[in-house]
């Protein structure tokens, strides 16, 4: 799929009225040519790209006081829009496309090499958004932070014995002293852990503080039930029955993606 390119804002040079009218006629009937802006010689348009920054211009060579050459001195070619010479004069051809020009229309032209023109700007415009898309696209992902990875299981040494628990399976955790309980399909298994350096190893998209105490898995969470003072008491699968504090309660809320 093409992207989408804005109204491409133009800018005619030509020191000839009728040179300019004849080119302005043919812009305006391409829906995709916005603003136009017209210059009569060198130092017009200098102050024209400027202030505008065109995205094409249509470049007379020849013209009193400042021509087209002089004009892309002054400016500096790393300066200069998409640029297509429009002259009467062949042989200033090779240094126009020295200059990095896109095109060269030799006066007199037909309508047709200058729609034959504009489709060839919009080429090269086409392929500068995309250039500058993938260029700012991998500007991001080289500012963006690595997502962390969470461990899929967790080895908890009970009574002699290391169980290896997977973490979806556990439906909450409980602080007690200095370890936790986890609570696992109706059933409890101590774990010589902190509540904090726990949390730390479990993936806070999927577990979530409910209490200073509780921790619960939001995809145990099988209903809420209002208390006072803006509290709640939360029913997870396999029974377990857990309150949800104020301080905690937005945490919830934005996790839930619900307001209660």
């Amino acid at each position: 799929m093409k992207p989408t390119l804005p109204g491409i804002r133009v800018l005619v040079v030509d020191d000839e009225d009728s040179a300019r009218l004849r080119i302005t006629d043919l812009l305006r009937a391409d829906p995709d040519i916005g603003e136009i802006a017209e210059a009569c010689n060198g130092q017009e348009a200098l102050q024209s790209i400027q202030t505008r920054k065109p995205d094409l211009l249509l470049l007379d060579i020849q013209m009193p006081g400042m021509n087209g050459f002089e004009l892309i001195d002054a400016l500096g070619p790393g300066r200069m829009p998409l640029t297509v010479f429009v002259t009467a004069y062949d042989q200033h051809a090779i240094r126009a496309f020295e200059a990095n020009a896109l095109d060269y229309l030799l006066k007199p032209f037909s309508d047709e090499r200058m729609q034959a023109a504009l489709a060839r700007a919009k080429g090269r415009m086409e392929d500068l958004q995309i250039r500058e898309f993938g260029q700012g696209l991998a500007r991001a992902l080289s500012h963006a932070p690595m997502r962390r990875e969470y461990p899929d299981r967790l080895a908890v040494k009970s009574d002699g014995v290391t169980r290896f628990v997977t973490a979806k399976q556990i439906d909450w955790i409980e602080a007690a002293g200095p370890y936790v309980t986890l609570h696992i399909g109706g059933k409890q298994l101590l774990h010589r852990h902190s509540l904090t350096s726990l949390l730390d190893q479990l993936d806070p998209r999927q577990f979530v503080r409910v209490h200073r105490s509780t921790v619960v898995n939001l995809e145990s969470i099988v209903q809420l039930e209002p208390l006072s003072h803006g509290e709640f008491e939360m029913l997870t699968r396999h029974g377990g029955r857990l309150r949800v504090s104020r301080t905690y309660r937005a945490a919830l809320e934005a996790r839930l993606g619900h307001t209660f």
